[in-house]
């Protein structure tokens, strides 16, 4: 069964899968910016669009467009700036 989950009034949305591989979810973020906190190992891949992160213990900001992918180990929190709406992939584990 698909799930959905809707956080920031309505400004991320996404839906959760799991498909014999790791679970996942796969969704949208309107422009804005986002606190995350991770309760498990997280592989952020953007599918169109782009994401401003400054990842944990980081100092800087890094941009990650169509294809791009970075890793948030577990009981972590990182910072999103999103410029234009963005589609994204998260798989947990």
């Amino acid at each position: 069964m698909l799930t959905t989950n809707e956080y920031f009034d309505g400004n991320v949305k996404s839906i959760a899968l799991k498909n014999g591989e790791l679970p996942a979810t796969v969704g949208v973020m309107d422009v804005g910016e986002y606190s995350f906190g991770t309760s498990e190992k997280e592989t952020m891949t953007v599918v169109s669009g782009e994401l401003v992160v400054k990842l944990p213990d980081q100092d800087e900001w890094k941009s990650f467009t169509d294809g791009a992918s970075f890793i948030v180990e577990a009981n972590k929190s990182f910072d999103l700036k999103v410029g234009v709406q963005t589609a994204y992939l998260c798989v947990y584990g």
